[in-house]
């Protein structure tokens, strides 16, 4: 490792005849601490020249070409009141700023405080569309960007249609996005809101400080003691969205001159119910980090954060049920005893605990290494049941729709029975639930449940930055991760009753078993049952760039090499795969690579042009690795690396009053895999009858098109007023026809379908189109007022692979249905595209200063006009092929028809604050 740093650092120091004597420094500090503020924007007015304040505050120019004369140095930091210093600039005469004092800018501050409260409330799920990229978005500047993640966000927009694996987030420089499934988790740090002020970002695939990144850009959020602004703040929050409160109380020593900081923060977050019906919030946070200054060239900061929470989920719903009880209706949940229950809790437990080195090398080259371990559970809950009725109040047999559809003749005593069930009650019934088990003797019919991963993962890495001379700066990292997951089915309660039977009862004999290993076991509440298995995975790679800067060009080179592995090990011997099933599966090995580079091309002061592009590869996800690892050991077949393709080109205008950047895109994800799970009503191939089973759809050799522009533009038309704009254009399609193949333990082998006819679909996820206009007004006095009009358009639902596949026209003969229509099929198939909306926010906020007090407010109200409007949805396999998907839309009201979730109406966020 060593031998490969000093053969780069000598490539690159051959380019260090560009280095020239600098002639204006500074150093900028912060007005109340003291402290030196790192990462300023400091840039000579009307000219091309720009650079940043390194970790101590430090900003240096060239002398090469500066323009002469009386100039205007401006400096700006997101968080900060914007300075403008008047200097004048003679050849061959150094300038030698004193300290430059910045101000906080408390109403900016509050503001980004407030988008990162909104939106981890949104982007911890796990169900459907509410995976979102947003969050990575909370420090930038950048006008596009800043809509992106504030007022787009809770439509479950994405930027440029990127998933939250496709970007990479950092706590301390060590990557937290789960090698389970990629996305970052962001309930492990929610709730420490004050504690994630610090952030670094770098937008989309260009350079990067920390690592090589990804499509959706790296979000770095810094939790060193050393770097928080000394003081404390009380804070007390207020919304209608997934909580009801949130009581928050931090403090930062900065740094003493004994050389220790420390940073310490409870918080706690609160809701019997937020916007949705029955949807609990229950999280506390704690966040602790200390650090030692050992002497000039050595920090020793220690991190540990905890933030257990439990929420309630939602249920995606189709539009029959969403029109007999509303759009905030949810089916998970019931009144037992008076009380709210959700039977669908997602709760995590997972600390951190991280040690970080921070070593000066010297004045120009760093060296950061870090070791993070990161343990506990994460569980979500669901009602089981054997033997008795489906409990789910939306089961297809208890709505008006199934009656209606009788295919022995329409049933309208009992559609109006279900209807006036459902419409007067329509929730879980806990009190018969209890009654059932009790009934049966005590052996549990219904019982709760959880699905629970309980990992354990080990991080490092080591980051060196170097500047190897005035134009050339070089960065180098190794990076390594190892995960042991344990999953299982944890038995929670057995809702009345003494002991369950853990067997399948829908099969016989050995096949019955989840353990043949330990058969016909009675299971209490704490045991494990159903299903028992560890996957382990190793990561490592390495990743080196260099970054030049010149005059008129800046331009980075960066590459990066890797290996991942993959493993599963069987506990349970079970039934239905009695020799695949125990014991370890064959080990998957991934090697990937990558390369990207790019450009900025300053035309003047003013104007500037940026390109970037990249070519790399990743491992699949662990989770679409195993095509069933609740039961087997079986591999994805033809499971390969994932390719990403991605270019963009810039142009940034700045001037004093305005401020712009139009970005076009294009990238390319080829050979992805996904893993579906579900009831598939109609699977019809030769040898097999049709049937309804429980199958698990794999697609492979996905390939993904995404091709857009995004537009940002603000102007500061008077010291108080501003206006923005911003507008996405995106295309997001299938761009190839994928492989499908199912399997089931209701029939031995696997069904290969072939080819799924998916190829320019459009890829389901929120609007791929998105417009906004707005305006702020910053009145000198310290408050504040901006509104938002936003429109969304082109959003389209998740369609079904199967449905798209030659199932979906042979009868069980092999041959095609006698009754096969080609132009009904196409209408069958058509994929739905949602209704156009408009979003209307407004945000606003107060501070005053009371002797060494900060006292102020920051709240917002989305949507003030109430608009409904969905946010995603799917197609449910039920119907899967020509015949039975006919007879199911020809009914009035679909018995199989797509689920669906809706966007918040009307919310508020209301933030109250004390900082000293």
């Amino acid at each position: 490792m060593n031998r490969f740093i000093f053969t780069f650092m000598v490539f690159f120091s051959g380019f260090s005849m560009f280095a020239q004597e600098t002639v204006i420094t500074g150093r900028v500090l912060d007005t109340n601490s003291s402290e030196p503020i790192p990462d300023v924007e400091v840039s000579i007015l009307n000219s091309i020249f720009s650079t940043t304040t390194d970790a101590e505050g430090i900003f240096s120019f060239s002398q090469q070409s500066l323009p002469q004369g009386e100039q205007v140095l401006v400096l700006s930091k997101s968080g900060y009141v914007s300075l403008r210093i008047p200097v004048t600039i003679q050849p061959n005469t150094p300038v030698a700023l004193e300290s430059i004092l910045m101000e906080v800018d408390l109403s900016a501050v509050e503001a980004q405080i407030g988008v990162i409260s909104l939106s981890d409330n949104e982007l911890d799920e796990d169900e459907g569309t509410s995976y979102n990229v947003s969050g990575l978005l909370q420090a930038s500047r950048d006008v596009f960007l800043n809509a992106a993640s504030y007022d787009f966000s809770a439509t479950f927009f994405r930027p440029r249609g990127y998933d939250s694996e496709d970007g990479k987030v950092l706590i301390n420089g060590l990557e937290m996005n789960k090698l389970y499934n990629g996305r970052p988790q962001w309930s492990n740090w929610g709730g420490l809101n004050d504690a994630q002020r610090n952030q670094m970002f770098s937008m989309g695939i260009s350079a990067n400080e920390y690592n090589f990144g990804h499509l959706a850009g790296t979000t770095n959020i810094i939790m060193r003691a050393s770097q928080y602004r000394k003081g404390g703040r009380i804070s007390y929050a207020t919304s209608n969205r997934s909580y009801r409160g949130r009581v928050m109380g931090s403090y930062n020593s900065g740094l003493l001159p004994s050389g220790w900081a420390y940073s310490v923060l409870i918080a706690r977050r609160f809701g019997e119910e937020g916007f949705n019906d029955g949807t609990l919030y229950d999280a506390n946070s704690f966040f602790a980090s200390v650090e030692k200054r050992l002497n000039d060239a050595h920090s020793l900061n220690l991190t540990a954060f905890y933030t257990p929470n439990r929420r309630g989920k939602s249920s995606p719903n189709t539009q029959e049920v969403y029109d007999l009880k509303g759009t905030r209706y949810n089916a998970y949940w019931g009144e037992q005893d008076g009380e709210i229950r959700n039977s669908r809790i997602r709760e995590i437990e997972e600390p951190v605990v991280m040690l970080n080195h921070f070593w000066d090398i010297s004045e120009k080259t760093q060296l950061n290494t870090n070791v993070g371990y990161q343990f506990g559970k994460t569980g979500n809950s669901r009602l089981g049941y054997d033997n008795a009725p489906n409990p789910d109040p939306t089961y297809y047999q208890k709505l008006p729709s199934y009656f209606l559809a009788d295919p022995t003749g329409t049933n309208y005593e009992g559609a109006y029975q279900a209807y006036s069930n459902f419409v007067n009650d329509g929730q879980i019934d806990w009190q018969d639930i209890y009654e059932t088990n009790i009934f049966y003797g005590g052996t549990s019919r219904y019982y709760l449940y959880e699905d629970r991963n309980d990992d354990k993962q080990l991080s490092a890495n080591t980051i060196l930055n170097s500047q190897l001379t005035d134009n050339i700066a070089l960065t180098a990292s190794f990076n390594y991760r190892n995960l042991n997951s344990s999953n299982f089915a944890n038995m929670i309660d057995l809702l009345g009753g003494n002991g369950y039977l853990d067997v399948d009862t829908f099969n016989f004999g050995d096949e019955s078993q989840s353990d043949l290993n330990n058969p016909d076991r009675v299971v209490g509440e704490g045991d494990k049952f159903k299903y028992n298995f560890e996957l382990d995975a190793t990561d490592y790679h390495g990743f080196v760039q260099g970054q030049f800067s010149y005059s008129k060009v800046d331009f980075y080179l960066a590459g990066k090499l890797g290996k991942t592995t993959y493993q599963r090990n069987g506990l349970y011997r079970n039934g239905n795969f009695p020799d695949n099933s125990f014991g370890q599966s064959e080990a998957l090995d991934f090697t990937t690579y990558g390369g990207k580079a790019g450009a900025t091309y300053k035309i003047s002061g003013r104007h500037i042009l940026e390109v970037n592009g990249a070519y790399f590869t990743d491992a699949p996800s662990l989770r679409n690795s195993f095509s069933n690892s609740r039961q087997n050991n079986n591999t994805v077949i033809g499971l390969t690396e994932e390719k990403n393709i991605s270019i963009d080109g810039s142009y940034i205008f700045r001037s004093p009053i305005v401020k712009a950047r139009l970005t076009g895109y294009y990238t390319l994800m080829q050979d992805a895999s996904e893993i579906s799970f579900y009831y598939a009503d109609g699977i019809s191939v030769p040898g097999i009858n049709s049937t309804t089973a429980f199958v698990q759809e794999v697609l492979t050799d996905i390939d993904k098109r995404n091709v857009g522009a995004e537009f940002g533009i603000e102007a500061q038309v008077t010291p108080t007023i501003k206006l923005k704009g911003a507008a996405a254009y995106g295309q997001n399609t299938y761009d190839n026809n994928p492989n499908l193949y199912i399997t089931s333990d209701d029939f031995d082998n696997v069904v290969n379908f072939g080819k799924s006819y998916l190829e320019n679909y459009k890829v389901a996820g929120g609007p791929q189109q998105a417009y906004q206009i707005g305006f702020e007004y910053r009145d000198p006095d310290f408050w504040w007022f901006g509104a938002t009009t936003n429109y969304f358009n082109n959003a389209y639902i998740d369609v079904s692979p199967l449905t798209r596949t030659s199932n979906f026209y042979l009868d069980t003969d092999g041959l095609p249905f006698n009754d096969y229509d080609p132009a009904v099929a196409r209408e069958l198939l058509k994929q739905e595209k949602f209704d156009d909306y408009m979003l209307v926010n407004v945000v606003g906020g107060k501070s005053w200063k009371i002797k060494d007090y900060f006292v102020g407010f920051f709240a917002s109200i989305n949507n003030i006009f109430d608009e409904k409007y969905k946010t995603g949805g799917f197609e449910q396999g039920r119907s899967a092929n020509y015949r039975t998907l006919s007879e199911d839309t020809a009914n009035d009201t679909r018995v199989f028809g797509p689920k669906y979730w809706y966007g918040y109406g009307t919310t508020y966020y209301l933030n109250l604050y004390v900082r000293f």
